[in-house]
């Protein structure tokens, strides 16, 4: 529970928080951050070590704890590496979780199974791992506008003015194998030949739009990191207004469907994109198959 302050005000504590890995850490990094975003008042020194698999990685890593105790948080496999740390740990009196054992633990009772208990399996070099690496390289090539004379080989294509977050989430859909291009709606500069080629029901194309009062506040924080003039129509509320307005119109005449992006995080954009694609190209997931008796 949060503390207060005299005033009513919520006081912040501090801890640290130890995440060890046997592989790269994502998986670790993704769940402590989802963990901690439920406590108010609390904030975290977070330390990421990945790669974790000799003894004499792991030593040093506990002299880091000991002279900073915190709570542990880790992916090993190794029972010997996992016993000196859970010993260190429990001698320094600091919460030590292997996230990860819970989930295998109650997948395998379902799978009647034995889990290979081996580092990094998933992030073993597979198909599925070039198809990221093909698609992310797409993406890159095709971001902005560049290289619109192939738009119909991607999978994704988005359109909307500055700022409506089209490359972050063309990056997202990328990492998750998806060749995602992006194109911006300038005023005044006409849509790009690539975007007419694509035939009726091939390439998903996705109009994304957003609050005009959101947007210049997203612009006008951009102008000024850049150290650039901040009052053009680039971040004029009616002229804004009027560049959100004619992309909605375009994306009804052209029958794109819309995505508001005002709320949304990319992950949550991503995840609408994925489903409209998902249904256009029929692999949408079908309800499982009954039990058999």
């Amino acid at each position: 529970m949060a503390g207060f302050d005299l005033d009513g005000q919520v006081t912040v504590r501090h801890f640290h928080l130890y995440l060890i890995s046997d592989a790269t850490g994502e998986t670790l990094n993704a769940m402590s951050k989802a963990a901690v975003s439920q406590f108010e008042g609390v904030e975290v020194v977070e330390r990421l070590y990945p790669l974790v698999r000799t003894r004499k990685q792991l030593e040093r890593i506990l002299a880091d704890i000991t002279q900073a105790p915190g709570a542990v948080m880790f992916t090993l496999v190794n029972h010997e590496l996992r016993d000196l740390l859970t010993e260190t740990c429990l001698r320094l009196n600091v919460p030590c979780i292997p996230v990860l054992d819970p989930i295998i633990g109650a997948l395998g009772s379902f799978f009647d199974a034995k889990a290979r208990n081996q580092p990094g399996r998933q992030h073993a070099l597979d198909a599925g791992y070039f198809r990221r690496i093909e698609a992310m390289n797409f993406t890159m090539a095709h971001d902005d506008g560049q290289s619109t004379h192939d738009l119909s080989a991607a999978d994704v294509v988005l359109v909307g003015i500055s700022r409506t977050s089209k490359t972050p989430t063309c990056i997202y859909l990328a990492n998750r194998g998806i060749k995602a291009a992006n194109v911006a709606l300038v005023p005044g500069v006409p849509l790009p030949a690539g975007l007419d080629a694509i035939a009726p029901g091939g390439t998903l194309v996705v109009g994304l739009t957003t609050s005009p009062d959101r947007l210049v506040q997203i612009r006008r924080n951009r102008l000024l990191a850049l150290n650039a003039q901040t009052e053009t129509d680039y971040v004029d509320l009616e002229a804004v207004k009027r560049e959100v307005a004619d992309a909605r119109r375009l994306f009804l005449r052209r029958g794109w469907p819309v995505i508001d992006v005002t709320r949304r995080s990319i992950e949550e954009t991503a995840a609408a994109i994925l489903s409209l694609h998902d249904r256009r190209t029929g692999t949408e997931a079908s309800p499982p198959p009954p039990l058999l008796a």
